[in-house]
């Protein structure tokens, strides 16, 4: 071997060590499954960060649906357009999902039948709520099997998200659960305006997320139930909801295809904040529920 060749390795080696944080024993590289799958382009994110694919059935994973996919090179996608057939690769770790090796191919080697058409987001039902708007009425059921409204949350600000217990994409419910975890630490290890806020899990597949189920799942995050509780209801009262927020939510192939979306209500009702999508981090809430604090 060369000096110069032995010089790079070098160089490569202690690279990935500082980057490490200078571990005395490196970690190890999280555990990756990747799917190799094909699927029709649907849509694109106004910055094409992220792409919608009705994809095929992926066998002992997930059944065919259309949802949203996070691109690991947004350069892979620069050229596609809506209604292209495409194979990829899709890549699932403990903690993050993506997709690569994205190539064009023929439409017929692609087996997903045309959908019917159906609007972006759920039906409204009146005006999609905004900033300022009044949190909906609600009438749910907790995991304890006790009846929630609106009024157990008056007089303290409280944070709510939608999630479903059997979603298998880690950047999508379990996020917002591991998002909701960290804000459950911070609050309780606050002595401040952080100390009243309360965290709602509001599930989307109100048919199998039973208390009783909500409770376990609440218990395998680490929930503190005087923080953090679940909900779940009649499908109409989970659909009241949904519609409002203007959060996409369809059955298909067994599970739900659905948008997320996460929200912060003052101690008066109000909605203070709305963050859409997985994107939001924990201290943003964190920074919003102190700067409107009392």
């Amino acid at each position: 071997m060369s000096k110069n060749s032995l010089i790079k390795i070098l160089f490569v080696a202690c690279a990935a060590y500082a980057f490490l944080g200078c571990d005395r024993a490196a970690k190890p590289k999280e555990a990756e499954d990747h799917y190799e799958t094909r699927g029709i382009v649907r849509g694109f994110s106004p910055d094409r960060q992220t792409i919608e694919i009705q994809h095929e059935n992926i066998p002992d994973f997930m059944p065919s649906m259309t949802m949203p996919f996070v691109v690991h090179d947004p350069k892979e996608i620069a050229n596609l357009k809506t209604g292209n057939a495409i194979s990829f690769r899709m890549t699932v770790a403990k903690t993050d999902f993506w997709i690569d090796h994205v190539k064009k191919i023929s439409r017929e080697d692609v087996d997903v039948s045309e959908p019917k058409p159906t609007p972006s987001i759920a039906p409204e039902m009146g005006a999609r709520l905004k900033e300022g708007d009044d949190m909906p009425q609600f009438s749910l059921t907790n995991q304890n099997g006790e009846r929630i409204t609106l009024e157990n949350f008056r007089g303290q600000p409280f944070v709510f998200t939608f999630v479903f217990t059997r979603c298998p994409i880690p950047n999508f419910c379990p996020r917002m659960s591991n998002n909701f975890a960290e804000l459950q630490s911070a609050i309780g290890a606050d002595t401040g305006v952080l100390t009243k806020t309360r965290l709602l899990s509001i599930t989307l597949d109100p048919s199998f997320d039973t208390s009783e189920i909500l409770k376990q799942y609440g218990e395998s995050h680490g929930a503190d139930p005087k923080i953090w509780g679940f909900a779940t209801g009649e499908e109409k009262e989970v659909e009241t909801l949904t519609r409002a927020f203007s959060v996409y939510r369809q059955t298909e192939g067994g599970t739900i295809s659905h948008g997320l979306v996460t929200a912060l209500i003052d101690k008066n009702g109000k909605i203070e904040r709305i963050w859409r999508g997985n994107m939001w981090k924990p201290e943003e809430v964190i920074d919003e529920i102190k700067q409107h604090g009392d």
